[in-house]
């Protein structure tokens, strides 16, 4: 097996609830030589293209559709003939950040198995941070990619429209920190962690609340 995991930061703008901040986010390539996939497409289709280079672009997978996880998938996406995966229960935001006109997208289902240079990722249906929210884990590659659902030091913000703190909480609970504790966690923004790492603090994140 080939495949690796490469991360691309781009920065750009947060926009929602009528504020704005300016943000960096992780895009993550999943591949080989041959062929790969993007997970959140964020504000610079030119440079995440570039780093996607001759290989077939199998997908662009959207962990939520926030704007600054999506500005740049329509046109990356059309760059390279490659269809917008996304959760159905974030159309709303997805259209807030293109439109009413927005590029249509195939629907994301939970325990789906997406494949990209022999490697399976798996859906995961992880609500809070907004309700479409998805994870995507590769057993094979020991790694999750958890967009803005876990992150190191506690999960996802929940404080804006369409979030929810419980929600979130079920999700890292049920459906994150059962996965083995030495995955890595290749989050939306910021450094990497482990299940492992952030496992022991559930009750103080419960705790702190929103």
């Amino acid at each position: 097996m080939n495949a690796r995991v490469e991360r691309l930061v781009t920065s750009g703008t947060f926009e929602l609830d009528g504020g704005a901040w300016e943000v960096d986010n992780n895009v993550w390539l999943i591949g080989d030589d041959e062929e790969v996939l993007v997970v959140d497409a964020a504000h610079d289709a030119d440079a995440i293209a570039a780093a996607v280079g001759e290989r077939r672009l199998v997908a662009v997978v959207c962990t939520h559709a926030h704007n600054d996880h999506v500005n740049a998938a329509p046109a990356l996406a059309a760059r390279h003939g490659a269809p917008i995966l996304l959760h159905p229960a974030d159309t709303v935001l997805w259209k807030m950040a293109h439109g009413e006109e927005a590029p249509g997208f195939r629907e994301l289902l939970a325990g789906e198995t997406l494949t990209v240079a022999g490697v399976e990722l798996t859906v995961l249906h992880t609500p809070g941070h907004s309700p479409g929210a998805v994870c995507l884990h590769a057993p094979e590659l020991n790694a999750l990619f958890s967009g803005d659902t876990l992150f190191q030091g506690g999960p996802g913000a929940t404080g804006r429209s369409f979030s929810d703190f419980g929600d979130i909480i079920a999700s890292v609970r049920d459906r994150l920190l059962r996965l083995p504790a030495d995955t890595t966690v290749h989050t939306g923004h910021g450094e990497t962690t482990t299940i492992g790492a952030e496992a022991p603090h559930l009750d103080e994140w419960i705790a702190r609340g929103h």
